[in-house]
């Protein structure tokens, strides 16, 4: 298996903004997997995760001239680019559909298939660990709003907690993953 190369922020940035196919397929490759998974926790199906994904970096491509590495690193911005992806995704018409209709794979045995298992390479920059690490109760928050797609009123709702309470934990949580990642 070929090693992925490792590219600083800099060059990352270089590669989007230069609008060159070949230079962007490294953008890709670098952050694919992580938003994959990322992705996959949201729409809860692989299928779904793997258009969401292709959707995603479309938007990416199409909206490089807007990043500002003064506003956020780009990891962060292409996450939230992916992750409002599959939310809107989750929120359309079609995707409500889909939540409703159970997949056959909840309803059939495959005879050999105990042994198959999926590799999970999207948590290459460590998010669970950091997550583990958060208090129980900002690491539900941030479950919750980045891995579910809830937004800070509804988990307001879901925890039967003020929404200021939610904003507040939230805050926190990232705060305390930000120092974590020395951001």
């Amino acid at each position: 298996m070929p090693t992925k190369t490792k590219y600083n922020e800099e060059e990352l940035i270089a590669h989007l903004v230069s609008k060159d196919q070949k230079r962007f397929e490294a953008i890709y490759d670098y952050f694919a997997a992580s938003i994959f998974g990322i992705i996959k926790q949201i729409v809860n199906s692989e299928e779904i995760a793997q258009d969401v994904l292709q959707e995603s970096f479309v938007k990416i491509w199409n909206s490089s001239s807007s990043y500002s590495a003064d506003k956020a690193r780009l990891f962060t911005w292409v996450l939230n680019i992916a992750r409002n992806t599959a939310i809107d995704h989750l929120r359309s018409k079609h995707g409500k559909m889909e939540n409703k209709i159970q997949s056959i794979d909840n309803f059939v045995h495959i005879p050999g298939s105990e042994g198959i298992t999926v590799a999970k390479n999207h948590d290459h920059i460590g998010i669970k660990k950091l997550l583990g690490e958060l208090k129980d109760e900002h690491r539900e928050i941030i479950e919750l709003a980045y891995f579910e797609g809830y937004t800070q009123e509804e988990i307001s709702q879901k925890m039967n907690i003020p929404l200021g309470t939610v904003k507040t934990r939230a805050r926190a949580a990232l705060q305390t993953l930000r120092n974590a990642l020395k951001l």
